[in-house]
């Protein structure tokens, strides 16, 4: 299907004609950075599965004994126990001081390596994927408010409202609303 598709739907040739020693380089700090990204995913995971089955896990330990594995090997295996010895209780590898200044340091390549890969027309998922954690985690708040009212209209769920104090909750009856407005 992809073979026929490639006859029939347009877009970008692909072709990059940019400086390739650079680029290289910026691919090897997108690689690095959605590692981290990756990483500090898979922890928070195992943070959220301890929390729920009451597991007391320890992941400066965890990171040691996937780096004395066959598949995983990375060289900062070791800067994530680093992380964890120094805090225990650290809420996300990208909030300790080594990785947020990799990540920063890294993160101009890694846009420059996305959109590049985007205006050629050229799927990056994992970059993508990575980059948009990243810019989502990093946002003090989110333009969510459709995804609240969607949710408080099928289920309920209520909203917050940003002029009101965050632990106050809200509820609309959307159809009761809707029909008053008609």
């Amino acid at each position: 299907a992809r073979v026929r598709a490639a006859n029939v739907l347009s877009g970008p040739d692909g072709e990059f004609k940019g400086d390739r020693e650079n680029f290289i380089s910026d691919v090897r700090q997108a690689l690095y950075a959605s590692k981290l990204c990756s990483y500090a995913q898979g922890f928070v995971q195992l943070d959220a599965a301890a929390k729920e089955f009451g597991w007391k896990l320890n992941n400066g330990d965890i990171a040691m004994l996937w780096r004395g594995g066959c598949i995983i090997r990375s060289r900062f295996l070791g800067d994530i126990k680093a992380a964890f010895e120094k805090q225990p209780e650290l809420e996300n590898l990208l909030l300790d001081d080594f990785f947020s200044s990799a990540i920063n340091q890294a993160q101009p390549s890694w846009r420059r390596v996305v959109s590049t890969a985007v205006q050629l027309g050229l799927p990056v998922p994992g970059f993508a994927a990575a980059l948009s954690y990243y810019d989502g985690y990093r946002q003090a708040r989110l333009p969510a408010n459709l995804l609240q009212a969607q949710r408080d209209y099928f289920g309920a769920h209520t909203y917050q409202r940003l002029d009101k104090p965050v632990e106050e909750t809200f509820h609309t009856d959307w159809i009761r609303e809707r029909t008053l407005d008609s």
